[in-house]
């Protein structure tokens, strides 16, 4: 696991978010037309964010021609990973069964419950 893939901003996340939606690679104008729905942002501060992103190493950029395409270098599993053993290790002190509780007392339906329970007898977790 890569424990070295710190959390990012909200905005940069939403930026991930889209480029692992879509399939690689992505333009700019993709990516500001896939988040124009749910999070509206001007050209210039998706251009900031991108150039934020790969200078953190989530991105690589090439150019094709006049445009700069996109390619994820962490993938959404690979973040999701990281993120979730430093929520455990921050918030939980790195035990499991608080973790757990947390997870069920945070209004997890039985039926979620019951699929996460399925996931970890399968050892799909």
């Amino acid at each position: 696991m890569c424990d070295n893939i710190k959390r990012l901003p909200d905005s940069e996340l939403e930026v991930m978010q889209a480029v692992w939606t879509l399939s690689p690679p992505v333009s700019s104008a993709g990516i500001r037309e896939h988040l124009a729905a749910s999070y509206p942002i001007a050209q210039t501060t998706l251009l900031t964010l991108l150039t934020r992103l790969t200078d953190k190493g989530f991105l690589k950029s090439e150019l094709d021609g006049q445009r700069k395409l996109f390619f994820p270098l962490v993938s959404q599993q690979e973040y999701l990973a990281a993120q979730s053993n430093r929520f455990l290790k921050k918030l939980c002190g790195g035990n499991l069964s608080t973790f757990a509780a947390a997870l069920c007392d945070s209004g997890l339906t039985k039926e979620e419950i019951a699929e996460l329970r399925s996931l970890l007898e399968r050892n799909e977790l």
